[in-house]
């Protein structure tokens, strides 16, 4: 018998987070046969859609409209599942409905690991706010007592990508990702994102900024070429055998 697919769950507060930040994650591991769920909580219409703003007439659908067209672009070619939620932006509200439809998400989706946003941001308090929903619907997943019958949860570990300001957000990388193979592929999604072309070669400088030091924790003696890395700050234990 063939061993059950691994899966794993992305958690974004806005339609476009889960490119810069975690697109090398999602398409490495698709290519390693597991299947990722992006779930985004908004499209990011308010607060991360100037550019479309500026466009003569534009109104709200059409910012919609053209922030869930770039997200699914940027997903099929990474080469996961994404579902929009819609739970607008600036402010991003979960409600309960909101935080028991992400309980069953989990039961039923049963990821091997969880990413989302730094639990700290200055700048965005969507962000914060959509990984303490992603730990808060954690627990409530593994809890017996919350709709007895359905499969619980395990404790799949949560992984805190790059912010846009580090510094700011009390986020420190403690986990790196070799991302090299298949950084054409996130490049090509991360261009997707039209509506914010600003970001494009930043996230690329990120990555290599990254890549260079991944390739300086492996050591000097490790025969693996490194150019592009992903960096995630790990929020729960390791459990071990050996050091």
């Amino acid at each position: 018998m063939s061993s059950p697919q691994k899966t794993a769950l992305v958690i974004s507060a806005h339609s476009a987070d889960f490119v810069w930040r975690a697109g090398g994650a999602i398409t490495a591991h698709v290519k390693q046969g597991w299947k990722v769920r992006i779930i985004c909580l908004s499209y990011g219409e308010r607060g991360e859609s100037a550019k479309l703003w500026r466009v003569p007439n534009m109104t709200m659908d059409r910012v919609k409209d053209t922030r869930q067209r770039e997200a699914q672009a940027a997903a099929d070619i990474l080469g996961a599942e994404i579902e929009f939620w819609d739970l607008e932006d600036y402010p991003l509200r979960i409600s309960d409905d909101t935080l028991f439809r992400l309980v069953d998400t989990y039961r039923t989706l049963q990821p091997e690991f969880v990413l989302s946003h730094s639990e700290h941001d200055p700048y965005n308090f969507d962000h914060p706010l959509a990984m303490r929903a992603a730990q808060e619907a954690r627990i409530l997943a593994q809890a017996e007592g919350h709709n007895p019958g359905q499969k619980i949860l395990g404790a799949p570990p949560v992984y805190a990508f790059e912010p846009h300001q580090t510094e700011q957000c009390q986020w420190q990388p403690n986990t790196f990702l070799d991302i090299t193979d298949v950084w054409k592929l996130k490049r090509q999604a991360i261009e997707c994102m039209a509506g914010q072309e600003h970001l494009w070669d930043y996230y690329t400088r990120v990555a290599l900024q990254r890549g260079v030091q991944a390739k300086r924790n492996i050591g000097i003696t490790a025969k693996r070429h490194i150019e592009y890395a992903e960096a995630y700050m790990r929020l729960t234990p390791l459990v071990v055998e050996q050091l």
